[in-house]
């Protein structure tokens, strides 16, 4: 006989299985702010720009502007480069030597989200290229999963774990690994450098060229 939805206890009954209801992760505060927060206690010096799909991956990257290099592209005309299948072209050998220097410096990357799987597949990609970081609810740490699955990944890929309390406060949980093999310039990193440089001048209010 089949049984009406209904609530027994702590269970819903959907169907003739009765399943726990189990509240859902909330971040604590604004990405933004733990983003904010993430880097300082990293020790990430650098402007934390507002959260972009990259990559196809919502991340916070931490970056600096390289002024001289930025004074010299105003110079001659060449502000951010955005259309990727342009900057591909600046590593080709012919075109090398007259690419633009990259002016913005990544300082790192962080993925802020309510599960570690999710932070996970968004700062992996990044962290081929320099400091990447996850920033969780420390609610989504307690339990064996973040123990036995994330941790593990995350020491594998050098990418360090910043926790953020009820009350948004933060603490590392993971040192992240900077002495890793880092690869070299490629044309994803050129183009990602291109889209921070935009971010930046956005955030300093700066002239495009």
């Amino acid at each position: 006989m089949a049984v009406t939805p209904g609530h027994t206890g702590d269970a819903v009954v959907t169907g003739r299985f009765p399943t726990r209801v189990v509240p859902p992760v909330e971040l604590p505060a604004s990405t933004s702010f733990l983003a904010g927060e993430a880097a300082a206690r990293l020790g990430w010096t650098g402007v934390v720009l507002p959260e972009v799909t990259m990559l196809g991956r919502k991340v916070c990257v931490v970056a600096r502007l390289r002024t001289d290099v930025h004074a010299e592209r105003i110079a001659v005309g060449t502000g951010p480069v955005t259309d990727r299948a342009t900057v591909a072209t600046w590593i080709w050998p012919e075109f090398a030597a007259t690419a633009p220097e990259p002016a913005a410096e990544i300082v790192g990357v962080l993925a802020v989200a309510r599960h570690w799987r999710t932070a996970m597949a968004s700062a992996v990609p990044f962290a081929r290229y320099g400091d990447a970081a996850l920033v969780l609810p420390t609610s989504a740490m307690l339990n064996r999963d973040y123990v036995d699955n994330c941790l593990p990944r995350a020491r594998a890929h050098g990418i360090g774990i910043v926790s953020a309390d009820a009350d948004a406060i933060v603490e590392k949980d993971l040192e992240g690994r900077p002495e890793r093999l880092m690869m070299a310039e490629d044309a994803v990193s050129r183009w990602m450098n291109e889209m921070v440089y935009e971010q930046l001048l956005a955030s300093y209010d700066l002239p495009v060229a």
